[in-house]
């Protein structure tokens, strides 16, 4: 795997000029990304919305304050595309009362989640939902610690959606797409075909719940062909400044145009 991946960044700086480096435009690859997996629904963000980042790792990204319920605070929406994202809406939306959690929490699962979405979702009656679920429901499968299968993480998924509609009716859903940057450390060919059935599974639940889907694989797949898979992320899940930038600016403009 350090051969191929070793291989993969000679080619890439074999092909690459340094102009064309220096001309890497995050909106440009997220554009041809929306232009490759088109949105068929957005969110309107509106005045006095609480907006809730829901996850594993990816969005936890090293949050502090992980009991607390306080919003817009630095320390507790972490370092990666949840704060990224949420200081946009902030900056731009400065006059709308904006109230932005980031309740991510490293190594969960659909179910883990589960257990802890009274306290740290139906607590805080988000209005807008944004959830970012599923690497690990399949990753952790690799080392034999979690048995789950597709149709754990469909029917985990559904009941957890179907339980917060119950609860929060008017909640707007954001449903992420889970990806992996082929190549880099932990993402190998192994992780395929099997691994596609989640992403397609979560496309469908957004279609379903008629929700935004954020097309993150889209947008990583062209990000690689612009700058080396280990420039946007460290071990293929977890992104890198820049991945986790690309993923802030995938996000908003999937979710509110």
């Amino acid at each position: 795997m350090e051969d191929q991946s070793m291989n993969n960044r000679r080619r890439f700086i074999r092909n690459a000029s340094l102009g064309t480096l220096a001309a890497i435009s995050i909106p440009e690859i997220v554009s041809a990304a929306l232009a490759i997996a088109p949105i068929a629904k957005r969110v309107n963000i509106e005045k006095d919305d609480i907006i809730l980042f829901q996850g594993d790792s990816i969005t936890d990204s090293g949050r502090g304050n992980r009991n607390a319920i306080v919003p817009n605070n630095t320390g507790a929406l972490g370092n990666g595309y949840a704060f990224m994202a949420a200081s946009q809406l902030l900056l731009k939306n400065p006059d709308k009362n904006l109230q932005i959690y980031n309740k991510g929490v490293s190594g969960n699962k659909v179910y883990q989640m589960a257990d802890r979405w009274d306290a740290d979702t139906l607590a805080i009656k988000p209005t807008v939902l944004s959830i970012h679920i599923g690497v690990n429901d399949y990753w952790h499968t690799l080392n034999g610690s979690y048995k789950g299968t597709i149709d754990n993480y469909i029917a985990d998924y559904k009941k957890l959606i179907d339980s917060t509609k119950a609860a929060l009716p008017n909640v707007k859903l954001v449903i992420c797409e889970p990806f992996g940057v082929l190549d880099v450390k932990s993402v190998t060919k192994d992780w395929y075909p099997t691994f596609d059935l989640f992403k397609k599974a979560a496309k469908e639940i957004a279609a379903e719940y008629n929700a935004p889907f954020v097309p993150y694989q889209a947008a990583f797949d062209k990000a690689i062909t612009m700058a080396p898979p280990t420039y946007w992320t460290g071990d293929g899940v977890h992104p890198s400044i820049a991945g986790a930038a690309l993923m802030a600016e995938t996000w908003l403009k999937a979710v509110k145009g």
